[in-house]
Parts: structure tokens; C-alpha cells; sequence
């Protein structure tokens, strides 16, 4: 089966990691993967790559094409060339981008309607949490399927090795924040107050960085702590539980389902005084998690599975 994932191509590493660890895993499963990396931003940069994807599907011999955001499902569709559509939906394109309040931006009543309608026009929707399955129309054809976790490469280590490899202090105690704090929706200002009141532990924000080296932080690090205001699956969140990294994260997307009844991973609330408490219960705690327990269901081989059987019941429908 030939597959063409249409993508975001404007991260600073080319094809966004947890992308191409899902291209892999289907590669791993029997599926040939091309990808078609889309240069430019909002919807007349994205517009502009239609003509050439078009060409890149003739030229290609695809049984389906994968997009990956909302968008890069409108391009494919708008190529016009009859073969099967799968999009998976990724959070902010169907709840929208919120600003440093939590309200959405004016640009989220364009966009989420826009990736709503796109539904009537695809073949199949994936979303990675229940949270974003309200929002698809046809639940016929949809599936919950998250993003799978490779747990050869997030796993746990040991904690002086990792640190020793971050050159970080073997007696400090470390808070990871590993998203991108200019970033309105992730919230970053909470838990810059509620360090005020934390004296015992150092903050680490080392975005962005190179998806081989988040297993070393999350194994060097005391706690992850994530504050968005909204999210689909996080992927940080289950990379996290790999490595038996404690979490402390606001109630968003499907993190509250994920890290249920795991030892040392809690759901604090938007306020920083509630945070710095849960942190310092937290770091008091200082021991790894059993997370890893918890995801197994989510490894990249199952998850990839789920996705081929996705792939095989379409073309089937289309013959």
C-alpha cells in the first residue's frame, strides 16, 4: 500500500517528529511512506502548494493520502484527484489557539468551521482524544486513535547518566517545561508564578530541541509540568510516562485519562498558588512514576496497526 502523508514542513527539524515516528511505525508495518512537506503559513501559504501537490499525486501511485491538520486536508481535497482522503485532526485545529486569557483567538471562528466542513469532503477523520471526537459530524467515520509512543527510544535511564549528559547539578532538583513559552496556549505564565513560590528547584525550558535528546530531559528532570489552556493528546504527556517522569498538568485534552491512577502525575487547577503545591508535594516525593505501566496500550506498533486497518477498510469501500 502506498500512502502519502501531506504535512506541515515549516519545523526548524523538517518533517514535525511525532509525524514522521508515525511514518516509520507504518513503514515498520508494510505501508510505503512519502511525504509532501508544506512551505508557507495560514491559509494562502497553504493554498499556494496545491498545484504541486496535484502534480505529486500523478506522479505518485498513492492508494491514500494522509493529512495531517485540518489545512493540509483542505489542499489535499482541493487537488481533485479522487483518491481516499484520512485526516487527522491534531487539537487546536478543530478547538482553535487560545490567547493568554484562554478565549479563543479571531482567527479560530474562521478555522474551526472551515475544519469542520472539510468533514463532508474526506473519507475518514482520526482524532487523538474524546475531547476533539464532539467536534467531528461523522462519527461513522471517525476514530480516537492518539499518537503512539516508540518506547525503545522513551524509556527510563538512569537519572546521574542523564544528568550528567545535560551537564545539570546531581543535587539540584529540576522542573521541565519543554513546549514553547511565547506561545499563548501553553500557558507558560502560570507556572512562572507559582516558581515564586518554590525556592528548592531550578526551571528547565529548553525548547525548541532535537526530539532524540526529550527522553535525556525527562529522565534528568523531577517533574514535567504542562499548563495549557487546551489540547488534543499531548504527545509530551505520554513521552513523559515512557520515561516514568511525574507529571503535573491543568485538566487538558485527554491528559487527565492518561496519567489516572499513576503514582506521582497529578491535575492541578489554573491557579499558581494550587501549582506551587502540587510541585512541592511533588519534589518531596522524588521517585520515578509507574506511567510506563499505564501506556502500554499506546505503543507505536499498535497504534500503528490501528491506522493500517483504517487504510485497508477505505480502499476496500472505494474498489
Amino acid at each position: 500500500m502506498n500512502v502519502l502523508f501531506i504535512c506541515s514542513g515549516n519545523s526548524r527539524f523538517g518533517i514535525i517528529p511525532f509525524i514522521k515516528t508515525q511514518g516509520d511505525s507504518l513503514k515498520r508495518e508494510g505501508v510505503n511512506i512519502e511525504y509532501f512537506p508544506i512551505k508557507g503559513k495560514g491559509i494562502v501559504g497553504y493554498f499556494k502548494n496545491i498545484k504541486k501537490l496535484k502534480k505529486k499525486i500523478i506522479q505518485g501511485d498513492y492508494d491514500v493520502l494522509h493529512a495531517h491538520y485540518g489545512l493540509c486536508g483542505w489542499i489535499s481535497r482541493l487537488t481533485f484527484t479522487g483518491i481516499p482522503i484520512v485526516v487527522s485532526f491534531m487539537g487546536d485545529d478543530l478547538l482553535g489557539d487560545a490567547d493568554k486569557k484562554g478565549k479563543k483567538n479571531i482567527s479560530d471562528f474562521l478555522f474551526i468551521p472551515l475544519n469542520q466542513l472539510l468533514q463532508f469532503f474526506i473519507d475518514f477523520s482520526i482524532v487523538k482524544s474524546k475531547n476533539l471526537s464532539k467536534k467531528i459530524i461523522f462519527k461513522n467515520k471517525m476514530k480516537i486513535i492518539p499518537n503512539g509512543v516508540d518506547l525503545d527510544i522513551f524509556a527510563p535511564m538512569n537519572k546521574i547518566k542523564a544528568k550528567k549528559k545535560l551537564n545539570l547539578k546531581q543535587n539540584q532538583k529540576y522542573i521541565l517545561f519543554i513546549a514553547d513559552t511565547s506561545i499563548a496556549n501553553k500557558n507558560f505564565p502560570l507556572l512562572y508564578e507559582a516558581l515564586t513560590y518554590i525556592k528548592d528547584a531550578k526551571l528547565l525550558t529548553p525548547y525548541p530541541i532535537d526530539h532524540n535528546e526529550v527522553p535525556i530531559y525527562l529522565n534528568a528532570t523531577d517533574i514535567l509540568v504542562l499548563t495549557s489552556f487546551q489540547e488534543g493528546s499531548p504527545n509530551i504527556i505520554k513521552e513523559a510516562m515512557a520515561c516514568n517522569c511525574p507529571i503535573i498538568a491543568t485538566d487538558a485534552g485527554d491528559v487527565k485519562d492518561v496519567i489516572q491512577g499513576t503514582q506521582g502525575c497529578h491535575i492541578t487547577s489554573y491557579n499558581p498558588r494550587d501549582l506551587a503545591e502540587c510541585i512541592k508535594k511533588t519534589l518531596r516525593y522524588s521517585q520515578n512514576t509507574n506511567g510506563r505501566e499505564h501506556i502500554q496500550h499506546l505503543k507505536i506498533q499498535i497504534i500503528a496497526k490501528k491506522i493500517v486497518t483504517i487504510y485497508q477498510n477505505i480502499v476496500k469501500r472505494k474498489k
